[in-house]
């Protein structure tokens, strides 16, 4: 909505402080499933300094993505809507690829943007890192990152823009190879790094923002999104593992390693510590063999638990009601285009009249301040390119409700997620009303939306990013 006239006058003579209004870092990692974390019970690898966050904030354990892979996935989190509204229900590939499946080759600049918004709101806004909204393989015309609302930019191979690319070496190398050449064109600078070290890139190229944005006594809204645990795997070659999950868990230690190097400076700066909300989760399950989705069904992919449910760390002290630092949400059900409306709303930022979110603004749950009952259920869409024999094509969470089925609702399976976390025993022949309740829902959800090919399409290709 617009501000009043009053209200707009008011802001104009008396401009917000970034004190009443949080800086925001929000960290989305690639292909990290919900059992990686140390503090989500992974045994095989330790996190400490994600750890650390969720020692002093809050975790949640019911927190969906929007989309069990990457590029609608972060399409929800940056327009607070399904994905399905922006016509990318799959990885962005080349364009012949992204057209055989029904999709979109970018995010329409015209789409609802966090980072534009709080940009108009007075923010500095900073991308680094993954970002995979157009600008890939031959599509070489897409927007760059800067055009949807982000004064600076850093990014890897799948982006329009200034980048860090990949320099690879394992045991045996003599030279490292550059991985990704082709997309020097698709903007610059390029600077190439080892790819073990890629993510300490990010957050030196990240911190220096926060802190210009410090001297201009502007609050920042900041994404570090690192793409280190998404095949091909990559660690040092001092540390190099045999077999995909033992690089995996050398990796994912890695980039904790250097994820810390930004947490402490949040955390060392009283400025920054007292007046910053960073939130951490990944952007889809896990990669069979590699991560782990915990005591879930599916992985990346796949419209089951495994792969749609997310870790969620909140963190900031200054924010967070104290009593709740080191506590786990256990009921509350999140989904990641909440977290729009959510951080526009701790931002006191308004949104262009006419725009509407799918996601609820969930901003007293993530501070600790409620816990959350939903007034709309979730919805998904398998991704086009996914073979159906591996899961449903919907999936609708309603309270203690998770129902999956096909496009027009046919063998639908139930499960009550309360008691059976990890869908083993289906309830649709002992709640048939539940069951006809739901499907029409997720039926018409999906109906109501823009389609892709995924009824056409048998088998997935490419890399499933």
């Amino acid at each position: 909505m617009k501000h009043t006239l009053l209200t707009l006058f008011l802001c104009l003579v008396f401009p917000l402080a970034a004190a009443e209004r949080p800086n925001i870092v929000v960290v989305l990692i690639d292909d990290m499933g919900w059992g990686d974390l140390s503090c989500f019970g992974n045994q095989a690898a330790k996190t400490p300094n994600i750890d650390r966050l969720a020692a002093e904030g809050i975790r949640f354990r019911q927190f969906y993505v929007n989309s069990p892979i990457c590029s609608p996935s972060r399409c929800a989190l940056t327009t607070g809507q399904y994905p399905q509204r922006w016509k990318i229900t799959s990885f962005l590939n080349n364009r012949a690829d992204n057209e055989r499946r029904g999709m979109a080759q970018w995010l329409d600049p015209a789409a609802p943007s966090l980072a534009r918004f709080l940009k108009s709101a007075g923010y500095a806004t900073g991308h680094f890192g993954k970002w995979h909204l157009g600008g890939q393989r031959d599509v070489d015309k897409a927007p760059p990152i800067t055009g949807y609302g982000f004064d600076a930019s850093l990014t890897n191979f799948e982006g329009m823009g200034p980048k860090l690319l990949p320099l690879t070496l394992k045991p045996g190398d003599s030279q490292p190879e550059k991985l990704w050449r082709d997309a020097e064109r698709l903007g610059g600078p390029v600077t190439w790094m080892p790819r073990s070290k890629i993510t300490g890139g990010f957050v030196e190229a990240a911190i220096p923002f926060m802190e210009q944005a410090a001297r201009e006594k502007k609050p920042f809204y900041v994404n570090l999104w690192p793409d280190d645990v998404h095949a091909p795997f990559w660690p040092p070659v001092e540390k190099w593992k045999p077999g995909k999950r033992g690089r995996f868990l050398v990796v994912l230690e890695e980039m904790d390693r250097q994820l810390g190097r930004l947490f402490d400076h949040i955390r060392d700066t009283p400025a920054l510590r007292d007046n910053t909300v960073l939130l951490l989760c990944s952007d889809n399950g896990p990669e069979a063999g590699a991560g782990s989705a915990g005591k879930f069904r599916g992985f990346k992919g796949t419209l089951f638990e495994g792969g749609i449910r997310s870790p969620l760390i909140a963190w900031g002290p200054g924010w967070i009601d104290s009593a709740k630092a080191g506590t786990t949400d256990d009921t509350s059900v999140l989904a990641a285009f909440d977290l729009v409306p959510s951080l526009l709303g701790l931002a006191k930022a308004d949104t262009p009249e006419g725009t509407s979110f799918d996601g609820e603004d969930i901003s007293a749950v993530l501070l600790g301040k409620a816990t959350l009952e939903r007034k709309t259920p979730v919805f998904w869409r398998r991704p086009p390119d996914r073979k159906p024999d591996l899961a449903p094509d919907l999936a609708v969470r309603e309270g203690q409700w998770k129902l999956i089925c096909e496009y027009d609702g046919a063998k639908p399976r139930l499960f009550d997620l309360s008691s059976d976390p990890g869908e083993e025993t289906d309830l649709a022949p002992r709640q048939p009303e539940t069951v006809a309740r739901l499907s029409r829902a997720a039926v018409s959800w999906h109906r109501s939306l823009p389609s892709d090919k995924g009824p056409e399409i048998a088998e997935g290709s490419g890399r499933g990013e």
